[in-house]
């Protein structure tokens, strides 16, 4: 992998708990339950597409890297740094985000 593949890796996967911790909690605090769902679809499907569909994130070989992996990642370290939250409670939350990223993985992988 190239410097410039691994930065827009990195860059592909920042951006996706970035934009949430960003726009999701202000679309719902404006729209109430409609903005989750318009955030669901927009921060998703706009973050999905820059990633896959532009090629910001580059994947070798058959392995497969959910979204939910980043942005579990990245709103548990967003909380720890920023919020400075107690990582035990999120922990839990981690581990959660860890079974069903990898989950979510295995069933793409078993399609293709």
């Amino acid at each position: 992998m190239t410097a410039q593949l691994a930065f827009g890796t990195f860059f592909g996967g920042f951006l996706f708990p970035f934009i949430i911790r960003l726009c999701w909690g202000k679309l719902v605090e404006t729209f109430g339950p409609i903005g989750g769902w318009l955030a669901a679809g927009f921060i998703v499907g706009t973050s999905w597409t820059l990633n896959h569909g532009a090629g910001l994130i580059y994947q070798s070989g058959s392995a497969w890297i959910d979204m939910g992996w980043a942005a579990g990642i990245g709103l548990f370290v967003a909380n720890i740094v920023v919020d400075k939250a107690d990582a035990a409670k999120g922990f839990v939350n981690l581990i959660m985000v860890v079974l069903g990223g990898t989950l979510g993985g295995f069933l793409v992988s078993c399609i293709g």
